[in-house]
């Protein structure tokens, strides 16, 4: 039988991108073995068929070596394109006039269909239309609610179905489409851990996944548009995690300020106690190269030292020639920069003041008594993971063991910074939770013997967000030996 996966020995988790380089079953194991904690299955490519031979492969790796994996379907949501072209494609250039309009007809160098009618009334003067990435810039002249006049800023080559994006505008589109609609149906009965909600420009697209994912996974908005941050606190108040999908942000903003945007973004969700994804291009050079720049090296390396809880890889992962390297240099730039002497220092950079309750202060002397009486790890049971969250919230010094009798709990875990959580049945007992944690921690490698642990729970036992114990203790040796009852793996 194999042996349980071992925890690993950096706090920050790698989210790695399934997709046509890596969507055998032992290229997954693979990677999983290299260092990814959890699997981003793109819902933009492919069909339910090959998504759902995904999941069977990580399931059956997560009974393989016992352990809770976490899986995140990532919508794909809105896509603005042009229309047709007659050839296929029109070049502009700058100074020139370009319309857009609802005309069916074949477009040129004077104009094309733009296929969106909810822009036409909200795009006014002054506001920029980026086609292809960026490639091509438009600068809107007038509107009204059939075409739409620009002069060609940066000129360029337009062909069939590029991509627009607005950003001086809140596009008055939903964040869910009838594809993201059966995709997300689809993801829930897949049993996803995290749903990743594209296109969020407000509060209300977020609420209205809410509704519609209802406890069935863990939601993670995308901020990708300007309009999200001018929104950032309401989203994060509803949203259980977000990421920082720099590629479009890129896009929309100038690139120097996406720095600045991704560290303010950062510090708001650490502050929040809600896990934060840093994205895109991470590693882009290793698309087609075994090994990555040194910018790029150094870019991982920030994203680590400013406290995010996970990083990702997009084509890195899924469609490159060295999928497998790529997660391998991402977990050895987490281990280098976690083991700098200065990275303690580092990830408090950014203040997490505690809020009034007890689990919170509970947590923030925890990790302070971590660091006095150099303890070794922390243990919390949880039944909702928010234990785990408030613990990693402080970024303590220590290894965290979550240790819940959810298995979706335990899942979902996965992109939350330092945990390492184990599926076993609850504790009805004070004197049981301390024997169980104690065990635990030696039987997972998180503690030894003679080890300090700081043990958190809730009393009464299983009742959601009531921690209210903080217990230090002293491993023996001989605790592995004794019997464990009820000890669940991720069958």
């Amino acid at each position: 039988m194999t042996e349980p996966l071992a925890p690993r020995s950096r706090k920050v988790k790698i989210l790695a991108t399934l997709g046509p380089a890596s969507s055998k079953p032992a290229m997954i194991r693979k990677l999983l073995l290299a260092g990814a904690d959890a699997f981003r299955i793109n819902m933009s490519h492919g069909d339910h068929r090959q998504k759902a031979a995904l999941v069977k492969a990580i399931r059956e790796l997560e009974k393989e070596f016992r352990r809770p994996t976490t899986i995140l379907f990532d919508l794909q949501g809105p896509k603005l394109r042009v229309g047709d072209f007659v050839g296929g494609s029109a070049v502009v250039a700058k100074g020139d006039r370009f319309i857009l309009d609802r005309d069916h007809t074949p477009g040129d160098a004077g104009r094309v269909e733009l296929p969106h009618p909810e822009l036409f009334g909200a795009v006014k003067a002054g506001a920029r239309l980026l086609i292809d990435d960026g490639k091509v810039r438009l600068k809107v002249i007038e509107a009204d609610g059939t075409r739409i006049v620009t002069e060609v800023v940066v000129g360029g080559t337009l062909s069939n179905h590029k991509g627009v994006n607005v950003p001086d505008v809140v596009v008055p589109i939903p964040a869910l489409t009838d594809k993201d609609r059966a995709d997300l149906a689809f993801a829930l009965e897949q049993k996803a851990d995290w749903i990743a909600l594209s296109f969020v420009q407000r509060p209300e697209d977020v609420a209205e996944a809410r509704e519609l994912i209802g406890s069935k996974a863990a939601l993670l908005a995308k901020i990708e548009k300007p309009a999200a941050i001018d929104r950032l606190d309401d989203i994060l108040a509803l949203a259980d995690a977000v990421m920082v999908a720099r590629g479009d942000l890129g896009v929309e903003l100038p690139p120097f300020e996406v720095p600045p945007l991704q560290n303010r973004i950062v510090a708001a969700a650490r502050q929040s106690g809600k896990p934060v994804v840093v994205a895109t291009q991470m590693l882009e050079s290793m698309i087609h190269s075994p090994t990555p720049t040194h910018a790029e090296v150094s870019d991982v390396a920030t994203a680590i030292y400013d406290g995010a809880d996970a990083v990702m890889l997009s084509a890195e992962s899924a469609a490159g020639d060295y999928p497998l390297e790529a997660v391998a240099m991402m977990d050895s730039i987490a281990m280098s920069a976690e083991h700098d002497p200065v990275y303690p220092a580092r990830i408090h950079f950014t203040e997490t003041p505690a809020e009034e309750t007890a689990a919170d202060a509970l947590s923030e002397s925890a990790a302070q008594i971590a660091r006095t009486l150099k303890v070794k790890a922390m243990a919390c049971y949880t039944s909702s993971g928010s234990t785990a969250r408030r613990i990693a919230r402080e970024r303590p010094p220590v290894p965290i063991l979550a240790m819940t009798a959810s298995l979706a709990a335990a899942r979902r875990l996965g992109l939350l910074w330092g945990v390492h959580a184990v599926h076993t049945r609850d504790v009805a007992s004070f004197e049981e939770m301390v024997a169980k944690a104690k065990r635990m921690a030696l039987r997972h490698g998180i503690a030894h013997g003679n080890d300090r642990v700081i043990i958190m729970a809730g009393v009464p036992f299983g009742t959601a967000g009531s921690t209210n114990v903080l217990h230090v203790v002293r491993l023996v040796g001989d605790e592995l030996e004794k019997h464990e009852p009820g000890t669940k793996s991720a069958r």
